[in-house]
């Protein structure tokens, strides 16, 4: 006998969850169909159903435009918790072995270059030969949704503020100092008079902003007349790298992330008027989350390297 309310949860085809998600994160209907490996009409079709069976229009979408709505923004919150429940079973169920296993998903902001975590890391996979490990690389409102929405297990990112359904930590401090390629003016002086700054063209993080996660590199740039309309811009470490290396303009990097391009000639540190700006990267992890197996043993060793290790070691100045 059916009961009022009981049925739904019988005829809903669940896949219609995964691909929503999909959708969501390629921001179109070709994109999930590429990714899904399916046909865009089967995509549009899966949405339709998905739409009909709840009921309500999740995402307005035409040639030139795609909104997600209230509703959808809702469910994606939802569908992101039934995706990590989803994800940790297999961790949460007895086995024949004591062994761990299970995928691990750390979302990683592209600037974090940790030997501590690196550490943990190893020494982990080591330790535990059949769990696995996704970490995909991210701008840090991006890690930040995809630990609040279930979908990783924890992430490390910079926050700024105290971000809503989430457990903030700092895990280490990097040092933003402003670098120039081989091939610039700037390349191996000792000094650079203050007005030649306003003259050098620059390249940029995109959180590089008066309310982003790298507003203190911003004020750094802003205080010596570093040129305020970038000429490249990328949320990737390697990108804006590259873009330094080829000279397309001056830019920040965290120092002892490129201590070795310093070292082979590709980068110079310039000696700007002004001291590296300070930022922490944090250990994020979704509050009151009820991790087990693999999450829970990996979340326990990284909390143990940071309270057995110096805040000096963990200071990269």
């Amino acid at each position: 006998m059916d009961y009022p309310g009981q049925r739904f949860p019988w005829q809903f085809d669940w896949n219609l969850l995964r691909t929503f998600i999909v959708i969501l994160d390629q921001r179109s209907i070709t994109g999930a169909a590429n990714v899904l490996g399916v046909t865009q009409p089967s995509v549009s079709a899966s949405l339709k159903r998905l739409e009909d069976a709840l009921q309500v229009k999740l995402i307005d979408r035409g040639s030139r435009h795609f909104r997600v709505t209230q509703a959808g923004l809702q469910l994606q919150e939802q569908a992101g918790h039934i995706f990590q429940s989803i994800n940790e079973l297999p961790n949460t169920l007895p086995s024949r072995s004591e062994a761990l296993s299970g995928t691990l998903t750390l979302a990683m902001a592209s600037h974090v270059v940790s030997p501590h975590f690196d550490r943990v890391l190893a020494g982990f996979a080591q330790a535990h030969p059949a769990v696995n490990f996704a970490l995909p690389v991210m701008a840090s409102d991006e890690v930040m949704a995809w630990v609040r929405q279930g979908r990783a297990t924890a992430g490390l990112c910079l926050i700024e503020g105290k971000p809503a359904g989430l457990d903030c930590r700092p895990l280490y401090y990097e040092y933003f100092a402003l670098f120039c390629g081989r091939d610039h003016p700037a390349f191996g002086r000792a000094e650079i008079a203050p007005d030649e700054w306003a003259g050098f063209t620059s390249v940029c993080f995109q959180t590089e902003t008066r309310d982003g996660s790298l507003r203190r590199v911003r004020e750094m740039r802003d205080r010596i007349g570093l040129t305020l309309h970038p000429r490249g811009m990328s949320s990737s470490l390697h990108e804006v790298r590259r873009m330094i290396c080829a000279g397309v303009g001056v830019g920040a990097l965290p120092i002892h992330a490129v201590a070795e391009d310093v070292r082979q000639g590709r980068l110079w540190q310039m000696n700007a008027p002004v001291p590296p700006a300070r930022i922490a990267v944090y250990l994020v992890t979704r509050q009151g989350a009820a991790q087990g197996g693999a999450a829970s043993a990996f979340l326990a060793a990284l909390n143990r390297m940071r309270e057995e290790t110096a805040e000096t070691e963990l200071d990269y100045a």
